[in-house]
């Protein structure tokens, strides 16, 4: 199973929440390949299950609905069981399918309204029959699986690499949560029999679709969870549910509680974000591409839905920085060297000193830096530890910056660095300074006279691209 070959920056909306059903149906609507994922579920040695994907429209939106259907019906689609706090009385049936967490009930609850034929198009990947691991023969009800079974059947199937990889590390984050939760190791956590199965075929089924999709880099800036109690095999849970919080916490991931009574965030969704995730923050601009929606199947007082986006950032002349300032009358000038060259090294943009008169006609200078807005933490630490000021004024502005790329260029008179910027369809060249005085001790030319000559060469013999 090939991908689709050009890589490409995923970001997920997880405003409304995010479970592995919910993202299967979004990478399935972004593009993901539905026989490439079928091959890869029907060669998984599994059984007890059938899938469904279909068209659903969802708060007014066309959306995409993955649907695990099960030989044992896990009746998490039922909104009054799942959140009334008054007891049931839970058959065996009930005992088996309630498992949240994984080890309990771990996905976004079958909606069964949302799945319906009003002329929407409907494919079903139907499991493959065949040769099944030991651990899949004769399983007694009350058996699970643990990590190790799942490996096994995982990595017997005909995942790419890629996707093989990225399905087992989810169900490490899994099993380490679940571990945590119950103080066990993560080898021994069991899944429920019926559980695992819905797990192992989301799981795998989302590994599948974002290799197939060749994405590359996954920006998710925070989850939304909903508050109150979710009924499980134990009783009631509060929400988020115990495995969730330990991921969020093992892994950082920020979270944003709704006054919505329910579960947004599953641990099955909360691991597939852990484990993709490698930017926190959007790009100050970019192009959508495409983008794919993912019903939830459980009504709640949201949009319900998971959306992808396939994104390419675009490169603006336009940004924000940070301005720091301080005066400064009793430093040494030693002292304030050193203080630029802390700045710069922690990534300052551009640090200068400026003459000033302060109070009592006393002779001083001015700190004036530059930076990104999130370094002004460690911008002010250098400058309170270092230097003699008690204080310091900050604050933002705009800039119009030009497209501009540092290139090694072979010169008659050597290698020389030289910066290139672009302004419409005028393009400049600046040699730069340690290049052109490295050059002229080799060459015997003036300083000024090889600048000149190597910014006419590259003018003449370089185009930015």
């Amino acid at each position: 199973m090939e991908n689709q070959g050009s890589k490409h920056t995923l970001y997920l909306d997880c405003s409304s929440g995010i479970s592995g059903d919910m993202m299967v149906a979004a990478l399935l609507d972004l593009g993901a390949d539905h026989s490439v994922l079928q091959t890869a579920l029907t060669s998984l040695p599994l059984e007890g299950y059938r899938i469904e994907v279909t068209d659903v429209i969802k708060s007014g939106l066309k959306s995409k609905d993955f649907n695990v259907i099960l030989e044992v019906d896990n009746h998490d689609h039922d909104m009054e069981y799942l959140h009334q706090a008054k007891e049931h009385s839970m058959t065996h049936e009930h005992s088996m399918a309630l498992e949240h967490s994984m080890i309990h009930d771990h996905s976004m609850a079958k909606e069964h309204s949302m799945i319906h034929d009003h002329s929407h198009s409907s494919h079903t990947i139907a499991p493959k029959s065949g040769e099944a691991l030991p651990s899949e023969h004769h399983h007694h009800p009350h058996h699970g699986r643990n990590l190790q079974d799942i490996r096994n059947i995982l990595s017997a199937g005909s995942l790419t690499p890629n996707a093989l990889n990225l399905a087992l590390k989810i169900f490490q984050i899994v099993a380490e949560a679940e571990g945590q939760v119950h103080g066990k190791s993560p080898e021994e956590v069991h899944f429920h029999e019926v559980g695992a199965v819905d797990s192992i075929v989301d799981i795998a089924a989302a590994a599948v679709c974002l290799d197939n999709l060749g994405i590359e880099k996954v920006i998710i800036t925070r989850l939304t969870e909903g508050s109150g109690q979710i009924r499980c095999q134990h009783g009631l849970l509060p929400i988020p549910v115990p495995a969730t919080t330990a991921i969020l916490s093992a892994y950082g991931l920020p979270l944003h509680i709704l006054p919505i009574q329910g579960e947004l965030v599953t641990p099955t969704g909360a691991a597939i974000a852990a484990a993709i995730r490698t930017d926190s923050q959007l790009p100050g601009e970019f192009k959508i591409l495409r983008t794919g929606l993912g019903a939830g199947k459980r009504s709640y007082d949201t949009a319900g839905v998971l959306r992808a986006m396939l994104i390419e950032e675009t490169h603006s002349q336009h940004d924000s920085v940070l301005v720091m300032e301080t005066n400064l009358d009793d430093c040494t000038g030693e002292t304030m060297g050193f203080v630029m060259e802390e700045l710069l090294d922690a990534g300052a943009l551009d640090v200068f000193y400026t003459p000033i008169y302060m109070k009592k006609h006393r002779p001083a200078y001015q700190l004036t830096l530059l930076c990104p807005v999130e370094k002004r933490p460690a911008m002010e630490a250098i400058i309170f530890r270092h230097s003699t000021t008690i204080g310091l004024r900050f604050y933002e502005v705009q800039r119009t910056k030009l497209p501009r790329k540092i290139i090694s260029l072979e010169t008659p008179w050597g290698m020389a660095d030289i910066k290139c910027c672009q302004f419409g369809e005028e393009l400049y060249y600046y040699p730069e300074s340690d290049s052109i005085l490295q050059l002229s001790k080799t060459s015997g030319k003036s300083y000024s006279e090889l600048y000149h000559e190597v910014k006419n060469y590259a003018a003449n013999h370089y185009q930015l691209s």
